[in-house]
């Protein structure tokens, strides 16, 4: 495929399976903004990326900070939004803000991002979200990071409907072998790597460019729109 003068932004961008997809975007001929909480980290990818790459700081659980990120952004082509903070608690968990956090870091910081950007989004773009297989096939202990999955998915086909002709999908991968997983526990990684390989049809945990692969198919994809894609080695359907 190629991206000539269209330009993608990725909130969330700067590692992992955001920055991934920026890459393959870039070597497709297309230019990224790159949104990121890390200045150390978006002076790499700007090193990496060369010209065709720019960057600004953004926190997504600050509505000023999505503000004065997208006010500098002239024209958006594609939204990818994989940027997110949280934790995983169980339901009985004392503390409420506990069992809000995915929802506060997942679904909400995704909200003011479509949002900030919706007024730039060209009528013939498109718009990606995040979720996850767990919305599928939640795992134990993590009901409510389950449904904030699956509050971005419904939330994805609402702004079909709101948005159309503007395109929205949502991916939802399973357990990536990526920089997500690298910078967790040894023994926690190990664990999920095993429960997915145990738990999907293909046997093994996935990779950062399958992912951007299948992000870059709901950017482009003319005749996709509310859709969900699960790319998650079928661990959704075990």
């Amino acid at each position: 495929m190629r991206y000539d003068d269209k330009t993608l932004v990725v909130v969330g961008g700067s590692s992992g399976l955001g920055l991934a997809t920026a890459r393959a975007f870039v070597a497709g001929g297309g230019r990224v903004v790159i949104g990121g909480r890390s200045a150390e980290r978006l002076d790499r990818v700007r090193e990496t990326l060369g010209d065709a790459a720019q960057t600004a700081q953004i926190d997504v659980g600050n509505i000023a900070s999505v503000a004065r990120f997208f006010e500098a952004v002239d024209r958006i082509d594609y939204l990818f939004t994989p940027a997110a903070s949280y934790a995983i608690a169980p339901f009985d968990h004392p503390e409420e803000t506990a069992l809000a956090s995915p929802f506060e870091g997942k679904f909400w910081g995704q909200v003011r991002c479509v949002r900030a950007a919706a007024p730039k989004l060209a009528r013939d773009g498109a718009v990606v979200l995040m979720s996850g297989a767990a919305s599928a096939r939640p795992p134990r202990g993590a009901a409510l990071y389950a449904a904030a999955n699956g509050a971005v998915e419904a939330f994805g086909r609402g702004l079909a409907v709101d948005l159309a002709p503007v395109r929205v999908n949502v991916i939802a991968p399973g357990t990536i072998d990526g920089d997500l997983w690298r910078r967790r526990p040894a023994e926690v990684r190990q664990a999920a790597f095993a429960g997915q390989t145990a738990g999907s049809l293909v046997g093994r945990p996935g990779s950062e460019g399958e992912i951007a692969q299948a992000v870059l198919f709901l950017l482009t994809n003319g005749f996709t729109t509310a859709a969900t894609l699960f790319s998650d080695g079928g661990y959704s359907l075990r």
